[in-house]
């Protein structure tokens, strides 16, 4: 493969790093380092560029990536630089966007939970992140809400009543993480990030991600046709598949 036609796009959390943990230095030398030399390299998140940028170590590490879209790509980096910003206020207005907030918080008020913290709703440039059990939660305590999700389905069953309730907000929904799931107008997925892409890199952006499943927030962009799609588990399972694929020996 030629360097300067290939790119490698990589979800963060369950990716590159465990799910809102600081990426593994090795897994960081590797991308940089290794796969640079023979792929453009590229971040795609739901997350803002704070906390990628926490994760992955700080601004002098991201920036050399060759891209970085934060937010799916509606806050969109090259070396580091912003060259593309996208909101949510201004597609959706002040009068719709209150009015979903304040049913996400109605809703929240009356879930029953073996715990809550705080931060349930963020507002993102490009999305609002729900949060059933609150975002301040510490680490123990959303790998205990995720083990109850999957039993329980608190997520699932608010995106369905969000779907109920307020069909014509405009808005579309995606499950990702271990506590939240994102809510972002129809199209700004993850696959918003491939219109920066797709000329440059025709036929060879390959993307990996661990939620590729339906609903995940990786779905989307996984299954798109200009993508190459990788289901991958977990940081060394996605430096296994990029060995084979690219032959790479360290």
């Amino acid at each position: 493969m030629d360097r300067n036609s290939t790119i490698c796009l990589f979800d963060v959390d369950g990716t590159v790093t465990d799910p809102r943990q600081p990426i593994d230095p090795s897994v960081r030398s590797y991308l940089i380092n290794d796969l640079k030399k023979v792929s453009n390299i590229g971040l795609v998140s739901g997350s803002d560029i704070s906390k990628i940028s926490e994760q992955i170590g700080g601004s002098e590490f991201v920036s050399q990536f060759d891209y970085v879209f934060a937010e799916n790509g509606l806050v969109a980096f090259k070396n580091g630089t912003e060259f593309k910003k996208q909101t949510i206020v201004d597609y959706l207005g002040e009068e719709k966007l209150q009015k979903f907030i304040n049913f996400a918080l109605g809703y929240m008020s009356k879930i029953e939970l073996p715990f809550k913290r705080g931060t349930f709703v963020e507002f993102r440039t490009g999305m609002i992140n729900i949060s059933p059990v609150g975002r301040s939660c510490t680490k123990t305590e959303r790998d205990e809400f995720e083990q109850y999700d999957k039993i329980h389905n608190i997520r699932k069953k608010f995106i369905e009543s969000i779907k109920e309730q307020l069909p014509d907000i405009g808005l579309t929904y995606s499950i990702g993480g271990q506590i939240s799931f994102d809510c972002f107008p129809v199209g700004w997925d993850k696959r918003f990030c491939l219109r920066y892409l797709e000329s440059e890199f025709e036929g060879n952006i390959h993307f990996f991600g661990d939620k590729t499943f339906t609903g995940g927030n990786d779905y989307e962009i996984f299954n798109d046709s200009r993508v190459v799609g990788h289901t991958v588990t977990n940081p060394k399972d996605t430096v296994s598949q990029l060995n084979n694929l690219f032959n790479i020996t360290i």
